[in-house]
């Protein structure tokens, strides 16, 4: 039983995604009238990575330096003045509202960006409206009315 020209073939293995992808696969199962779908990947072909896009027109027609919103020195000053009423320096009055004494200082300086979470925290502390209208006059605690 010892037959050297028989050859038993255990397991074929399946070809692997990346050979059935190649440009010899496709171009073997397109002979046969396999059909083959073929897409072309989005920004495939090379490395576009500083390809002009279409806001780069648009940036370029902007005429107006683009900044962020200060918050105005008026209100940076009315915190100023609050915060001395009540006998705090920037660094006791950032930590009562867990904030750096950095963020304190730009806002004095009308240097900050303004946020209302910061700001309503300042206003609960120095006891003063940072925000609207009334600006500078005291701040009433929840459920009490003005009288008008």
């Amino acid at each position: 039983m010892s037959d050297w020209d028989t050859v038993t073939v255990l397991k074929k293995r399946a070809p692997k995604a990346s050979a059935m992808k190649s440009e010899q696969a496709v171009n073997a199962a397109r002979r046969q009238g396999v059909p083959v779908d073929t897409q072309l990947k989005w920004g495939a072909g090379g490395n576009k990575q500083h390809v002009a896009t279409k806001n780069t027109a648009k940036l370029d027609r902007e005429t107006e330096e683009l900044r962020h919103e200060t918050i105005s020195l008026d209100v940076g000053k009315i915190i100023q003045q609050g915060r001395q009423a009540k006998g705090l320096s920037q660094k006791d009055l950032a930590t009562k509202i867990n904030e750096k004494p950095q963020v304190i200082t730009d806002y004095e300086a009308g240097r900050g960006i303004p946020n209302n979470v910061i700001i309503g925290k300042i206003e609960k502390v120095i006891g003063l409206k940072l925000r609207g209208k009334d600006r500078g006059k005291p701040l009433l605690p929840p459920g009490h009315k003005n009288d008008c």
